[in-house]
């Protein structure tokens, strides 16, 4: 356990200049995307989820499938736990950590449900069996065994054996409509770049930089 004080790692790779960032927080976004991309992160559009339930905050890893101006999207059954806490407060969170290029984006903003073509569209782009999947599974209830599980996704995979798989109205997108964006740099001595975008009612960026 004393390894854990010690174990540290002086960042050195990378800067970020307000020339650099600019004062397009999305345009940053994607450039960052594909350099964590080209530095060989494993996952780079994993990324955290943080939702505020009744009693609680929760976070889950998800994975980003499209980014532009109007925001973040992800996907989901619309029963989960997630969707849950999304229902009651549309606030959420979203932190992108790339330790090969010692970065991370932290994102806040409100959620919607993306419409319903939008989620069709991703949702026949998936892997037949990832489509059964979402109808075999009651995301975030509990389940006896690994085995049930198994057995209700052969009966769901039999029903639809004919390959024809359509989106569960109990499943679908949604959309993270940025308010602020932070992006941190690690740089050497802890003294790591940080700059904030917030976004205004008349649409424009405003841009700050933050001690760390």
């Amino acid at each position: 356990m004393d390894k854990l004080k010690t174990d540290r790692i002086d960042y050195s790779k990378m800067t970020l200049t307000e020339e650099q960032a600019g004062m397009d927080p999305i345009a940053l976004f994607g450039t960052w995307f594909r350099q964590a991309q080209d530095a060989g992160v494993a996952e780079p559009h994993a990324m955290t989820l943080a939702t505020v339930g009744s009693l609680t905050i929760s976070c889950r890893v998800v994975l980003l499938r499209s980014f532009d101006a109007d925001g973040f999207q992800f996907f989901s059954n619309y029963n989960s736990r997630k969707a849950m806490d999304l229902e009651r407060d549309p606030r959420a969170a979203l932190n992108f950590y790339w330790a090969e290029t010692e970065r991370q984006v932290r994102i806040e903003g409100k959620v919607e449900m993306l419409p319903a073509p939008e989620s069709d569209a991703y949702f026949n782009s998936r892997p037949l069996e990832n489509r059964v999947a979402a109808w075999a599974s009651d995301q975030s209830r509990a389940v006896e065994g690994r085995q049930q599980l198994e057995e209700r996704f052969e009966r769901w995979k039999e029903r639809f054996a004919d390959g024809d798989v359509p989106r569960p109205l109990h499943w679908g997108g949604y959309r993270v409509r940025a308010q602020r964006i932070e992006f941190w740099q690690g740089r050497p001595n802890r003294l790591h770049d940080r700059i904030a975008f917030e976004h205004f009612a008349d649409g424009s960026w405003g841009r700050v930089r933050l001690q760390p």
